[in-house]
Parts: C-alpha cells; sequence; structure tokens
C-alpha cells in the first residue's frame, strides 16, 4: 500500500502561481512512477503530468506545457507539481496518483491515488 496526501490548493487570480505537493507513506517510493491529475465539477478526471521513478523524465498534457513543473524529490518521498500563469480553466481537483509504469495517461493504471487538493483561478 502507498498513501498519498496532496496539499497546496487555495484561491488564486488569473496568471497567479501555486505550488502543489504530495507526501507518500507506505512502499517504497522511488519504487513508483507519479502522476497529477485534475478533475473539474461534472467532467472525467483527466491527466496533467507525469514523472519517472528517478525524476530524470518528466512528461506534461499539452494544456499546461510550458506553465506546469513536475518533480519529485526520493529522500523526502515527495512530488510537487509548480503550476504558473494560471487560468480559470485549471480550476480542478488536484489529485496525485502512483503508477508501477511510466508514461501512463490513464486512471485505470494508476494504482493508488490522494484524496485531492482544490485548485480555483479567479478570472
Amino acid at each position: 500500500q502507498v498513501q498519498l496526501v496532496e496539499s497546496g490548493g487555495g484561491l488564486v487570480q488569473t496568471g497567479g502561481s501555486l505550488r502543489l505537493s504530495c507526501a507518500a507513506s507506505g512502499r517504497t517510493f522511488s519504487n513508483f512512477a507519479m502522476g497529477w491529475f485534475r478533475q473539474a465539477p461534472g467532467k472525467e478526471r483527466v491527466f496533467v503530468a507525469a514523472i519517472n521513478w528517478g525524476g530524470g523524465s518528466t512528461y506534461n498534457a499539452d494544456s499546461v506545457l510550458g506553465r506546469f513543473t513536475i518533480s519529485r524529490d526520493n529522500a523526502k518521498n515527495t512530488v510537487t507539481l509548480q503550476m504558473n500563469s494560471l487560468k480559470p480553466e485549471d480550476t480542478a481537483v488536484y489529485y496525485c496518483a502512483a503508477s508501477r509504469a511510466f508514461l501512463r495517461l490513464a486512471t485505470a493504471e494508476y494504482d493508488y491515488w490522494g484524496q485531492g487538493t482544490q485548485v480555483t483561478v479567479s478570472s
């Protein structure tokens, strides 16, 4: 089992920044690739970004490319999503998730999930 707890969400104005963190506990964190997803009201949960086991490879959805950066610190068992130039359409609940494989874009391919943190971007 891996337990994931997100933090850092909140209310921000258009163009602002937020830094989301996900703290992991349980099984060896470095054995898992990590991803961030988001779910807006009334919509499906969608992929945002992923990072491989060592942190040397990342992949972002087109909608956040150039604005969001995913990183991880295996010594601290954390994964972070730095979000810059935020837009109202980024408003959603953001979830971190753990997968045994890298570059998985589907929710079904992730084994463990956090409870989510709300991000609201005002116009």
